[in-house]
Order: structure tokens, then sequence, then C-alpha cells
């Protein structure tokens, strides 16, 4: 059975030691650290400490994707990536998750909190062309000297003016199968409205991590919350004998991390869903 690992991007706000704590006592297998606004999320050996208190391995360490909320990290995508790298080998993560290239910068404004009726506004900052560029033609010389493997992480749509426009390079299926290994987003699958399966099948012989979860217009919802066939998706992984982590990726409203007792009920409701599907 695939290892099911928890991001700790689901609760970035809360203190990196209580994910731990909170996705051991669930049953989680592992643990996926998005390196973020919290020191903690890049600093090796208390990384590893938490890893052997609460027994859980990190299974993927994922590029820092907001540039200001990692002070003392490059401001660059591949000097990002190159950081990751190092601190996965240091803890003795077997993948990196990092972003496609941007093809143009912006600034997401919300309504009132509102994430559904969020609105985009580029910026005119220029894209990402140097680091298309190395994901193409330099991605998999890197990735066979790094020691762990790189899954480029699918993107989803955003909206602009009522329309769904693509800000990242790449992020096409034809493009993504120019890409060594890729982490499968379910989620942002959904947000272009493409056939999950139909994509996972495309692109399975690439795929060496999954980001779980649902999109009911809204994303990172629950298992339960949308309408991605998420069960049929986690049979096919273990049908084809797939070997990577699946990492449930959440927002932290959709656990209700409000309510720590909400936050542990959800967690031990996904992980069953996903335990019950990859055993069939």
């Amino acid at each position: 059975m695939p290892t099911i690992a928890l991001s700790t991007g689901s609760l970035y706000t809360y203190g990196l030691a209580r994910v731990f704590e909170m996705a051991a006592q669930a049953g989680f297998d592992a643990i996926e650290v998005l390196v973020d606004h919290r020191w903690d999320s890049r600093q090796p050996a208390y990384l590893r400490r938490l890893s052997r208190e609460y027994d859980l391995p990190i299974a993927a360490i994922h590029s820092p994707f907001v540039i200001l909320n990692t002070p003392g990290w490059p401001r660059d995508a591949l000097g990002r990536l190159r950081e990751s790298v190092a601190l996965a080998r240091e803890v003795g993560a077997g993948v990196v998750v990092a972003h496609l290239p941007l093809r143009i910068r912006a600034a997401r404004l919300e309504i009132f909190g509102s994430r559904r009726g969020a609105m985009l506004l580029p910026l005119p900052l220029g894209g990402e062309k140097a680091y298309r560029d190395f994901l193409l033609n330099g991605l998999a010389t890197f990735e066979s000297s790094a020691g762990v493997q790189i899954g480029i992480e699918n993107m989803p749509a955003r909206r602009l003016l009522g329309r769904a426009v693509d800000i990242h390079w790449l992020n096409d299926l034809e493009s993504l199968l120019q890409i060594p290994h890729l982490t499968l987003d379910t989620t942002h699958i959904g947000t272009w409205g493409w056939n999950l399966l139909a994509v996972y099948e495309q692109l399975k012989e690439r795929i060496v991590h999954v980001h779980l979860s649902n999109f009911d217009g809204t994303e990172h919802r629950l298992p339960e919350d949308g309408h991605l066939p998420l069960g049929e998706l986690l049979q096919r992984l273990a049908r084809n004998g797939y070997g990577g982590a699946v990492s449930l990726e959440f927002q932290p409203g959709a656990l209700g991390a409000e309510d720590e007792s909400q936050v542990r009920a959800h967690l031990r409701q996904a992980l069953a869903f996903c335990r019950e599907h990859l055993r069939e």
C-alpha cells in the first residue's frame, strides 16, 4: 500500500510540532514538510528531531512558493529548488515537490476574505523563463546528481475577470510529459474541469508524488467535499503498484482549524478514506 502522508501546509496556521503530533495521533505513515513562514520548516536538525519523536518519516519536502514568507532563502525559483533538495537530503526525504514556472506574476484579491470571490491582478514583474528552460533542459541531469526525485506539480487555473487563465508555463499535458517526474495535484486538475482519471492515465508513468484533496469550486477540500473521483484514483494507484506517497493537502478551513477536535476527526476520516480505497 502506498505511504499516506499529511502535508504540514494543511495546517499552516499551527506550529510545526503540533502538526506532527496530530498526524501521528491520527495514524499517518509519514509527513510532507512545506517550507514556509515557519522557521522550523527549514531547520534540518529540528525536523529530524520531530520525525524521531513522532515516528513519522519525512516523505517529501515542498519547496517554498511564497517568496516573502521565507526570509533567508533565495528569491529565485531555481535557488529555492536547490535549497529544498539540500534540505531533503539532510532529513532523508526522497522527493522534493516544486511548482511550475510563472509566466506572469499576480496578486490575489479577496473580497472580505472570501476565496470564492477572489480575483487575479496581473503585476508587471516578468516571468520565470530561466527556470522554465532549466526544467526542460537541465532538470534530468540535476535530479540524477541530487539523489532525490523532483516532482514538478501541475498548477491550477486562476480567475481573471471571471475567466480561467493560466499564469504558469508548461501547465498543459503535452508539456508536463516533457518533465522527468511529476507531482499530481488532484484539486488543481479540478480547477480546469479536466477528467482526473484520464489525466492520471496520461501522466502515470512520471508521477512520483500525489497531492490529494477534492474540489467543489474551492480548492483543497476534504475527500467527501467535492466532485472528483478520488476513491477511483486511489484504487488505480494501488492496482498499478504506485510506490510513492499520497499526501493529503487541505486548506486549514476545510479541516475546521479553529476547533482542534474537528481537525482530529477530519484527519482520521480522511486517512480512513485513503486506506479503504488503497486496499481495493
